[in-house]
């Protein structure tokens, strides 16, 4: 019998090792890969041909019109692939090595392009509540984006492996994924719009999906005997189950937004000084004990670390996007992106101190650096698609509307895609360029596969 499990994944540990012991990369390649991936946003806006009708398919269409829409649809996911999808990419993999030349020439290209397309029209565009949800769309797409892309990618020996988690501490692009998908969902949570009035009741409803594909994940990767990297959340633990543990413990902690930054930055100091103290040893330590609470130890404790940057990043959203009450109004885009600017530099400020004087970057154990780090890194993100109004004509494309409408669902499909490519092919022995092509192929797949949905109005949301 375990010969059959183990004939599903015969690599399982050297694809283990193969994401293991990793130190990271510098935090200004991490900088300047999420500011390409921004920029290649704003270019594909400088570019135009996005798909006017939004909305789903509705049932009284003429037949002659729906597939005048699916065709004008399809073209524009084309484009939106094509400008976004194919060069991350390649940046990710064979153009690695030249980071800081890729991320001055997407800069030039694109000041180039509104340069060209100014043509004597205003150069700053009008400032209003769609251009800032516009914004945040983008912004949640491209977090997203990163997160999906790399889950396959590192999986082949064309992803650089200063790329993928780190063991211990450093600062790998994969680190900033859990973080970056609990600030994503808090900046614009209910309780960030203040109309949140959850029971532990209703908490637990919602979250059960959650639960459920936390399981589902536990029993199928065991069951095909998929690679689990332990010292990642543990030997049970994973992300859906730390998402359930978020949201029911905001649930039961339920407070004003306007409290939430000093709740949450009073959670994460505590939870450091307890790491400073001892606890990052434990945490730490590759020994582990029979008891469920030290065989996923990381999984468990770290969830004070993403609770507390839940809290502040529905402070964040709050005081950003809304005016902390129930009839709130998006503000002005001016002033909100000074704001945001000027809090992104804060992070990164802080990071660099807490990085330097009190204890390293570490995703393992959720700390205090790494909270931080996730913050620079989201808003410097948004913040850069905030400079979306002086790029003229601008506007979110069909593919961004479609993954911002989906996200968990994207997520749950790039997984599955992953899934089947680990199980089917052996990804350490698949040479440079056929790997290059399954990742196009999965980039496109993942598009396409999105956006179809979205377009026949199909969303997966619980919460």
């Amino acid at each position: 019998m375990d010969s059959t499990v183990r004939s599903f994944n015969p690599s399982k540990n050297l694809k283990e090792q193969f994401v293991s012991n990793l130190t990271g990369s510098s935090k200004l390649e991490i900088f300047l890969l999420l500011t390409t991936l921004s920029v290649l946003i704003l270019i594909r806006r400088c570019i135009g041909f996005n798909y006017d009708t939004t909305g789903p398919i509705k049932k009284n269409d003429a037949a002659a019109d729906c597939n005048k829409n699916l065709r004008a649809y399809i073209a524009a996911l084309v484009v939106d692939s094509t400008c976004i999808v194919v060069p991350y990419i390649l940046f990710l993999t064979v153009l690695a090595e030249w980071t800081h030349i890729t991320a001055i020439s997407m800069i030039l290209l694109l000041l180039f392009m509104i340069a060209v397309k100014r043509n004597g029209s205003s150069f700053l565009q009008e400032c209003n509540m769609d251009s800032i949800r516009a914004n945040i769309s983008s912004y949640r797409v491209s977090m997203m984006l990163v997160t999906c892309f790399c889950i396959l990618a590192v999986d082949f020996k064309i992803f650089p492996r200063r790329y993928a988690k780190t063991e211990t501490y450093g600062t790998g692009l994969m680190d900033l994924g859990v973080g970056s998908f609990v600030l994503v969902n808090s900046l614009v949570s209910r309780q960030a719009r203040g109309i949140s009035n959850m029971t532990l009741r209703n908490a637990l409803c919602s979250t059960s999906p959650l639960i459920f594909l936390g399981f589902a994940r536990l029993i199928s990767t065991r069951s095909v005997d998929y690679q689990v990297h332990v010292g990642e959340y543990g030997v049970h633990w994973n992300f859906f189950f730390t998402l359930a543990a978020v949201s029911i413990l905001t649930s039961i902690v339920n407070v004003a937004p306007n409290h939430c930054g000093i709740l949450g930055s009073l959670i994460l100091i505590g939870y450091q000084v307890f790491l400073s103290h001892g606890l990052n040893e434990y945490l730490l330590s590759e020994k582990r004990g029979t008891d469920v609470i030290n065989q996923n130890k990381e999984g468990i404790f770290s969830i004070f670390g993403y609770w507390g940057l839940h809290l502040v990043g529905v402070r964040i959203g709050s005081y950003l996007f809304f005016d902390d009450n129930v009839d709130a109004m998006l503000r002005n885009n001016k002033w909100t992106r000074t704001k945001v600017w000027s809090l992104c530099l804060f992070f990164w400020l802080t990071t660099l101190f807490l990085d330097w004087h009190v204890e390293r970057v570490s995703r393992r154990t959720c700390n205090l650096a790494y909270v931080s780090l996730v913050l620079a890194i989201n808003l410097q993100v948004l913040a850069i698609l905030m400079l979306s109004d002086y790029v003229p004509g601008g506007k979110v494309s069909a593919m961004e509307e479609a993954f911002n409408r989906n996200l968990l669902g994207s997520f749950l499909l790039a997984n599955i895609l992953t899934g089947l490519v680990n199980l089917s092919i052996d990804t350490l022995l698949v040479p440079p360029i056929s790997a290059l092509a399954i990742l196009f192929a999965y980039g496109f797949i993942l598009s396409f596969a999105v956006g179809f949905a979205d377009f026949l109005g199909f969303k997966l949301k619980f919460w």
